[in-house]
């Protein structure tokens, strides 16, 4: 049976060019680039080479680029880092943020700061107004995804941005779902941080980066070594940064091209689902939208079922993010967005990739609705509805 990936929004393969630049430094070029010697600055100078692709990537300068083990270390860093230092203790977060951030800024509250908690609307988008509202004498953060990591909206972070700035409050962006799949400028965002992480475009696992303004006021908040201009401790994962460096370079160069491709699949899908399958809802914003997502709701079936049943079939999709993938809550995402019970647990998240075609598309369209006819067959809640209509 072919298998088919429809889940690159939980993680993406390492291109083999990536995996090519990065073997060297595991066995041949495995120097501690925080050492003098020869081996060590060869380690150091494809890390600095890195930090500048990484850079170009985001229309950032290198030196405000922090390496770290990914988009929760750098969402932790960007919140902490700069909640340490700040007089102030107010932070302003949306609802629908990844876990890295909510759960971040809530224990940030335990340890007696304050935290608004920002609604969105039914497409899951954040109102500037009530940002501009929200803001407090004491507020010294406002962390708003780029664009969400389940039903791919994507935010107003330039207006957003221009609110915090006006204020003189810092802003942070999660764009981890969007660098390396989608045009991502800070300077035209305007944001202070950013966070990315490379296997969100494949690049390999265990790295990311915090993109940190000139001049943005944070501290370490993992003590340690002097590593990262003393933001960021610990021996450099060398191997990790100079494939994300590589992954960095493809993407930009590809960039186009990726968008293209993966939107016409998604677009395609999202015409078709309809016509092939009842009772079903998209959600999320059909025009401020990532080009390879689609996140929907199939009423009258257990998401979990519908992720096994689709996997049996050869199709890896997801009922929502990885991270939450073991939890039988409903989704915090779907519910600021004001889905029922019914419509949150028939969830399902498809995320499309360069090497997706027009086949597989047509394939899963063909197994989908004889999977959703299965299990609405052997469900109490399809068979209420039934007997309604009766």
């Amino acid at each position: 049976m072919k298998r088919t990936y429809f889940d690159h929004a939980a993680t993406t393969p390492t291109r083999p060019e990536v995996l090519e630049t990065m073997l060297p430094f595991f066995n041949q070029q495995y120097g501690n680039a925080s050492s003098l010697h020869q081996e060590g600055q060869a380690a150091a100078q494809a890390i600095e080479r890195a930090r500048s692709q990484l850079a170009a990537l985001i229309g950032a300068s290198s030196k405000e680029i922090i390496f770290t083990s990914g988009g929760t270390e750098s969402d932790n860093t960007a919140l902490k880092g700069t909640g340490v230092i700040s007089k102030k203790k107010h932070l302003i977060v949306s609802a629908i943020e990844h876990h890295a951030v909510l759960f971040t800024a809530k224990a940030m509250e335990k340890m007696g700061y304050t935290l608004t908690v920002l609604p969105v609307d039914s497409i899951g988008k954040v109102d500037p107004d009530s940002v501009k509202k929200a803001i407090q004498p004491d507020t010294f953060l406002i962390s708003v995804m780029l664009a969400n990591n389940e039903i791919g909206t994507i935010q107003p972070i330039r207006e957003i941005s221009s609110i915090a700035r006006e204020a003189g409050v810092l802003m942070h962006t999660d764009a981890v779902q969007v660098v390396g799949n989608y045009p991502v400028n800070v300077e035209e965002l305007g944001c202070d941080m950013l966070s990315l992480s490379a296997h969100k475009f494949y690049g390999p696992k265990g790295v990311g980066a915090l993109y940190v303004r000139k001049g943005t006021p944070i501290v370490a908040w993992m003590d340690g070594g002097e590593q990262e201009h003393g933001k960021r401790s610990g021996t450099y994962n060398t191997p990790g940064i100079v494939g994300a460096g590589k992954a960095a370079e493809l993407a930009m160069n590809e960039m186009q091209e990726r968008i293209t491709s993966v939107k016409k699949l998604r677009d395609y899908l999202l015409t078709e689902l309809p016509k092939r399958v009842e009772d079903i809802r998209i959600n999320g914003s059909l025009t401020d939208r990532l080009p390879n997502n689609i996140h929907l709701s199939v009423r009258y079936v257990e998401g979990e079922s519908l992720l096994l049943y689709l996997d049996d079939a050869g199709f890896a999709v997801s009922t929502g993010s990885a991270c939450s993938s073991h939890s039988l809550k409903i989704s915090h995402v779907l519910q600021a967005i004001g889905l029922d019970a019914v419509a949150s647990q028939g969830s399902l998240r498809i995320t499309l990739g360069q090497e997706n075609s027009r086949e597989d598309i047509d394939r899963f369209l063909d197994v989908l609705p004889k999977v959703v006819g299965d299990l609405r067959a052997i469900s109490p809640l399809f068979k209420s509805k039934k007997q309604e209509a009766r």
